[in-house]
């Protein structure tokens, strides 16, 4: 039976997202949401006021029911009118070689570059004179 010609009683059981679905399914177009939303206000006749008060959930609703896809940030239609096109990444890398431009380095330069940093890493971690007024306590020289 079309959405349509349901009786008032009948609209009023079902959720605003229901009665969207049954349009845009109907209809077979897209609709944007002021638009959607009004053709379900309409059938459960509800007032410009109303519409205004729950656009913002219908919205909300809308964006969480997996039924739905928002097309072009614009116009909402079925996700069962539209191919999902899945793609699997099998992990496979092509390696890149480096531009002729820029200078390669070598397995020396790189090993220089990695003792020039962990150098500083000692550097900033602690000097032993910073160390000499630590004193190792004991747990049973900890008073309670």
């Amino acid at each position: 039976m079309s959405i349509r010609k349901k009786d008032l009683l009948e609209l009023e059981l079902m959720s605003y997202t229901d009665i969207a679905y049954e349009i845009i399914k109907e209809d077979k177009k897209k609709y944007n949401t002021p638009k959607l939303f009004k053709e379900v206000c309409k059938l459960l006749q509800l007032s410009e006021e109303e519409m205004m008060e729950k656009i913002g959930d219908f919205f909300t609703a809308l964006t969480t029911d997996g039924r739905f896809i928002l097309i072009n940030s614009t116009n909402w239609d079925l996700k069962e009118n539209h191919v999902v096109k899945v793609v699997v990444d099998n992990g496979d890398e092509e390696e890149v070689e480096p531009d002729s431009e820029e200078e390669e380095i070598t397995d020396e330069e790189n090993q220089d570059i990695e003792d020039d940093y962990s150098d500083e890493a000692v550097d900033d971690v602690a000097d032993e004179d910073d160390m000499k007024d630590l004193t190792i306590v004991d747990e049973e020289d900890i008073e309670e």
